[in-house]
């Protein structure tokens, strides 16, 4: 369990993280989701003992990180996947993070072929690695002291579809056998569908935090995207019964719950082939509640 109580890390006059607190539950993937600058990554610098708090706290298992034995065993971190020395090979990186926290050699080849690398691979040298490479080298030493704790910065940065999918999977099982997952992502579409609870940042504060479901209940005015064999007659169905109504490629968009639209289609004798939540998602709740950083950062692009 990681447990983050009125974290506050302030540099001069700058707060980075303003009076943070929550939990992650054994068990449970938690998506630590905010735009660029909101905090995700101090945060997580303040729970492994890299950078101090200026108030506040963080304990994992009820204990500081730097009172954790031979954390490696306790708590996986993976914050950056270049942050290795570019000289050594993939599988000097593993043997030496082995030795250090008193493993078997054998627990090097059997985190290799858990991320897939090869033992060709395993000889390149870190600097001839790709991104994605980088990644999956950094989740095997994350997990080579058999944590119950992860705490991944940007993991799936650089994965290919079929590597974020594996990743998916991996972090998945891991949860399920368990283990407490912290996942920071700026790929919300992949955190909505892997994580348990999901905490929302901007400008060093917590907006939001929750479930999928109750995240989304709190959002917006429910939508509904739906297609049928009639259109145009579900369209007039939806619209007698005052829904707002607007088409939305082969299908339409309604203002309303989708039970709604599945029972005034069956009213109607109008056959469905497809019918979502589709409004207020992870995407549209976030933007929502950073709207004010998200302006900011874009007008600093311009004059950039």
């Amino acid at each position: 369990m990681i447990t983050v109580e009125g974290l506050t890390r302030k540099y001069g006059a700058f707060t980075a993280v303003d009076d943070v607190s929550f939990v992650c539950q054994p068990g449970r993937v938690t998506g630590f989701l905010g735009p660029n600058g909101a905090g995700k990554t101090t945060t997580m610098r303040v729970m492994v003992g890299l950078t101090p708090p200026s108030s506040g706290r963080v304990t994992i298992g009820g204990h500081l990180y730097q009172d954790i034995p031979n954390p490696g065993l306790h708590v996986g971190v993976l914050l950056d996947a270049s942050a290795q020395h570019a000289g050594r090979t993939g599988r000097e990186i593993l043997t030496i993070g082995a030795q250090t926290m008193g493993l078997p050699s054998s627990r090097v080849d059997e985190m290799l072929e858990l991320v897939s690398l090869s033992p060709s691979e395993s000889k390149r040298r870190l600097r001839n690695y790709s991104l994605g490479m980088k990644q999956r080298l950094g989740i095997a030493h994350a997990l080579l002291g058999d944590p119950s704790v992860l705490i991944l910065d940007e993991p799936a940065n650089g994965l290919d579809p079929a590597g974020i999918r594996w990743m998916r999977g991996l972090l998945k099982g891991y949860a399920d056998r368990g283990g407490t997952v912290l996942l920071s992502s700026h790929l919300l579409h992949e955190v909505e569908m892997i994580a348990d609870e999901m905490i929302l940042i901007g400008r060093g504060k917590i907006v939001a935090q929750g479930d999928k479901k109750s995240l989304l209940a709190g959002a917006a005015t429910a939508t509904t995207l739906v297609t049928s064999l009639d259109n145009a007659a579900l369209d007039a169905a939806l619209t007698a019964k005052g829904f707002d109504v607007q088409a939305a490629g082969e299908g339409l968009k309604v203002g309303t719950e989708s039970v709604e639209v599945g029972r005034t289609a069956a009213e109607n004798n109008i056959v469905l082939t497809d019918l979502r939540y589709g409004g207020a998602g992870l995407e549209d709740l976030f933007l929502e509640l950073t709207a004010d950083t998200q302006r900011e950062a874009a007008t600093e692009g311009v004059q950039a």
